[in-house]
């Protein structure tokens, strides 16, 4: 954990947990336990689970059916109890990140958390991710989890889940309109399973910040009654996609300084700007935003095309420096075909909605941003607890004009080179299907015909070299893990391109 914890407002501290292992409103408790999460004032938590029961007995957004047991991992669900503190700033927040924010009201909150671990303590490898669940579309979702769960679930990390925004919970506006899917696969929390989530209660996203503080300290674990009791916890890393990576900005810009909980963030997919810390103007990120350069904790930025282009991130873009690191990846999207696929095998669990994304936007976008998000976070991984600083990533190419630089195949120039761009079978692209703003986030896969696949591959041979060629850069470079690029090559193998 950090060395070091400034004294900060109560609602920064954590100190006493009430645990009851109970089912869903069940108000049995057992005796209250004490843990120390910082210098500040302690604050009164309550920690009620594991959570059972409900109308469907399973918690919102589970891991896909199989995983606990192929993996050999626990999930549990629990709620969190407290009062948390909004925060505001008496000068307008700057577009260089070094914000100075105090704390302002405050408000009662019951949210809920999902801990997933490995069954074997022997397996945990000292480090817990939290996860800011996203709530673009009005429910919550665990995006992160999604593209990284080979490596979370196969390398044993800890993982919270975090329901910190008030409309994956009550509901309400706010939420990114997706045309043709029905709303039971866009439904808050307590319209999901009313009895199960009844005592829910968020009193707005003013306060998820400091949720999200209070949360991180539980996930120091090791007292009884928390999720990762007994467990030898070294690091606690953040983490938010899309929606999520802004809330993270604005976090790390204004909170992160007081709070000091984590000691690493991964904010993947942001856009140019940052998400607001509350109302009015003084309030409002910046529309360019830098992350503050004065930090002693280690953040590692992931951004795809169409974060660069449709999200507006060009502008915002900045320096690596010893404690911020970019990574721009070639061939990807904002989301994608892993996002598709991972949401469908979880989504099975806990709706009967039939989604056809291919029917609402066409072939999304299926290029290397789940390979290279798992090295990202096992290099962020390394960074925060042994200080190994990660590769540092060529930059996608961008025009005068601020669109990105293709070469004839339409494939991005620059950024970090997989054998999607190397060794291509298909345009790879982050511009999406301009049909709504839904699609334009998933990017595109054009295939190449079979006459230019035969003018690049005129053996299967020279498909497959040029793929492990490219695969081997990338393992050597730190962009790939040897199991990615394991498969990657027995793809190209097993795979019918040239000849």
């Amino acid at each position: 954990m950090s060395a070091h914890r400034a004294p900060v407002a109560a609602a920064l501290a954590l100190a006493t947990l009430v645990a009851a292992c109970s089912g869903a409103g069940d108000d049995a408790a057992e005796p209250t336990i004490t843990t120390t999460a910082s210098a500040g004032p302690p604050v009164d938590v309550k920690l009620e689970g594991p959570i059972t029961g409900g109308q469907r007995d399973l918690p919102y957004n589970a891991m896909p059916l199989g995983f606990e047991a192929r993996y050999g991992y626990l999930e549990e669900e629990f709620f969190v109890s407290g009062t948390a503190t909004a925060y505001t700033s008496s000068a307008p927040l700057t577009a260089d990140g070094a914000w100075s924010v105090e704390p302002d009201e405050t408000a009662d909150y019951t949210t809920r958390i999902i801990a997933r671990q490995p069954e074997d303590a022997d397996d945990f490898n000292g480090v817990v991710l939290v996860e800011w669940n996203n709530v673009t579309i009005g429910r919550d979702s665990d995006p992160d989890f999604g593209f990284l769960h080979p490596e979370i679930l196969g390398a044993g990390y800890g993982y919270l889940g975090v329901s910190a925004q008030r409309v994956g919970v009550e509901g309400g506006e706010g939420r990114l309109e997706v045309p043709g899917v029905p709303p039971e696969a866009t439904t808050p929390l307590k319209e999901w399973d009313p009895e199960r989530y009844r005592s829910l209660h968020h009193p707005g996203d003013q306060f998820s910040y400091d949720i999200f503080s209070q949360v991180g300290a539980l996930a120091e674990g090791r007292a009884a009654g928390t999720p990762f009791e007994g467990l030898a916890v070294k690091a606690v890393i953040a983490l938010g996609q899309s929606q999520s990576a802004s809330r993270l900005v604005s976090y790390v810009n204004g909170v992160h300084p007081l709070a000091e909980t984590y000691d690493g963030f991964f904010i993947h997919s942001r856009g140019g700007s940052g998400a607001a810390l509350g109302e009015g103007p003084k309030g409002s990120a910046p529309a360019e935003l830098l992350v503050r350069t004065d930090l002693a904790e280690p953040v590692l930025m992931f951004e795809t095309e169409t974060d660069l282009t449709f999200l507006g991130y060009l502008g915002s873009r900045q320096p690596d420096t010893e404690r911020i690191i970019t990574w721009e990846v070639a061939g990807t999207a904002h989301a994608d075909q892993s996002t598709v696929t991972y949401g469908i095998a979880s989504g099975s669990r806990w709706s009967d909605a039939d989604i056809d994304l291919t029917g609402l936007c066409g072939a999304a976008n299926t290029g290397p941003q789940p390979e290279v998000a798992r090295a990202a976070l096992e290099r962020l991984r390394a960074w925060v607890l042994d200080g190994t600083t990660p590769p540092r990533s060529p930059r996608l190419e961008a025009g005068a004009d601020g669109q990105l630089v293709r070469d004839a195949d339409g494939n991005v120039r620059g950024g970090i080179r997989t054998p999607d761009v190397d060794a291509p079978i298909a345009t790879l692209t982050g511009q999406g299907n301009p049909a709504s703003v839904f699609c334009s986030l998933f990017g595109q896969e054009i295939p190449f015909s079979a006459e230019h696949l035969a003018e690049l591959y005129p053996t299967h041979d020279t498909y497959v070299d040029l793929v492990t060629m490219s695969a081997d850069d990338g393992l050597d470079a730190g962009f790939l893990l040897e199991t990615d690029r394991d498969a990657l090559v027995e793809a190209a193998a097993e795979s019918d391109v040239g000849g």
